[in-house]
């Protein structure tokens, strides 16, 4: 089963990544741009047929190595395509 997990960077949290690109934007002329974070999406296959299986171990993956539970969150779509 395909699964896609998006990872973003909680608002409370410094973005040192996205900062340094909306400076780079502007130096580009690019002015209006303000806001900039960068964030991660993985994409998975799992071997099981079980969606709501899955999605428990896809969230379990994230609590232990795909995401920082101090500095992001993460949100799981099972069945997406790649």
């Amino acid at each position: 089963m395909r699964v896609r997990v998006t990872i973003t960077r909680r608002d409370e949290i410094a973005d040192p990544q996205g900062a340094a690109v909306e400076r780079g934007l502007r130096d580009l002329g690019f002015g209006d741009v303000t806001g900039v974070r960068i964030n991660r999406i993985i994409d998975l296959t799992v071997d099981d047929d079980d969606e709501a299986a899955v999605e428990a171990q896809v969230a379990e993956m994230c609590q232990k190595l795909l995401a920082n539970p101090v500095m992001e969150d993460f949100a799981i779509s099972v069945g997406t395509p790649a």
